[in-house]
């Protein structure tokens, strides 16, 4: 017979169900049962509103949280425990009584080419077509290729994949962490360097989401945080989130730790003439939400905001 010592908690997390959701969420279960392999784990799929609708573009379905909102509903709701998110999809601010449990460590943050094509952007030929949902990206590729189009592309990695070897697009542009994680790196993948294509705020890392009040979760997985990597995107979210940016709009920032130091670098690019406002900050690691602060605060003096408002009436 039973006894309540014998319960052991099942903690239920909550994920989209693409693919790569399935295989972050399953690196989460792996990195928390390394450290409790006693304890219970299921994964929930979640449909979110990015996923129910795959031909609007993202700033039109309202950019920042639709692969997340849904499953913040039913951590806020009771229906989870941990919610699963690739960071770089989260809104800047949470909803109330939701906090960021865990970053895991990060994987390879860079943008990637997909083309059948020789991948390389330089290589591509004039008025090629390169798909990709991001105006980050768009503007940065005609930043440094004018006389190529850029067109909205919805769809998992798998149906980007196949879209460019349809010939639908010559190229397009997914975040390499993704592509490594499903292993669908291959000749037709180029890594784009930082230098050329600043990443997305978080981009390659996965957070954790817990209710702030779920002592048991919350010190569950602040096993697993990794304090280089949240040093990193907290300096990044800082920087975004003084900008007043979503995850939709074209702002860049990527932080690094090296040495004990934060090196954090910023881009918030304007329309296709390839005017942008740049610029980068270091300091130590506990500094990381000031960091990300005062180079928002160099940008604003730039006068980014004018290539905000341009950008936005291009996109």
């Amino acid at each position: 017979m039973s006894t309540h010592s014998d319960w052991v908690r099942v903690f239920r997390i909550g994920t989209r169900g693409s693919a790569l959701a399935l295989i972050q969420a399953e690196m989460v279960v792996a990195a928390l049962r390394a450290v409790q392999p006693q304890l219970a784990f299921t994964i929930e799929r979640v449909t979110t509103g990015g996923d129910r609708d795959r031909q609007t573009s993202l700033a039109a379905l309202g950019g920042q949280g639709v692969f997340v909102r849904e499953i913040e509903n039913a951590l806020c709701a009771g229906k989870i425990d941990l919610a699963v998110h690739s960071l770089k999809d989260m809104p800047v601010i949470q909803p109330e009584g939701l906090v960021i449990g865990a970053v895991l460590e990060r994987g390879d943050p860079r943008d990637a080419l997909v083309s059948r094509l020789k991948p390389s952007l330089e290589a591509l030929p004039p008025g090629a077509r390169v798909g990709t949902s991001s105006s980050r990206r768009a503007l940065q590729v005609l930043a440094q290729r004018p006389d190529v189009q850029t067109a909205d592309i919805r769809g998992n990695v798998d149906t980007r994949l196949r879209k460019v070897a349809a010939g639908e697009f010559d190229a397009a542009i997914l975040a390499m962490a993704g592509l490594v994680r499903l292993g669908r790196v291959t000749d037709m993948v180029a890594p784009l360097p930082p230098e050329i294509m600043l990443p997305a705020v978080g981009q390659g890392a996965i957070a954790v989401e817990v209710r702030a009040e779920d002592a048991e979760a919350l010190g569950l997985v602040q096993a697993i945080d990794h304090a280089e990597t949240r040093a990193a995107v907290t300096a990044e979210r800082s920087f975004l989130r003084a900008l007043g940016g979503g995850c939709h709009m074209p702002i860049a920032g990527y932080a690094v730790v090296s040495g004990g130091e934060l090196h954090l670098r910023g881009l918030v690019a304007g329309g296709p003439g390839g005017r942008s406002a740049r610029g980068a900050i270091s300091g130590p690691c506990p500094a990381a939400e000031q960091l990300g602060r005062d180079l928002a605060q160099r940008l604003l003096q730039q006068g980014c905001e004018s290539l905000l408002v341009e950008a936005a009436a291009y996109v």
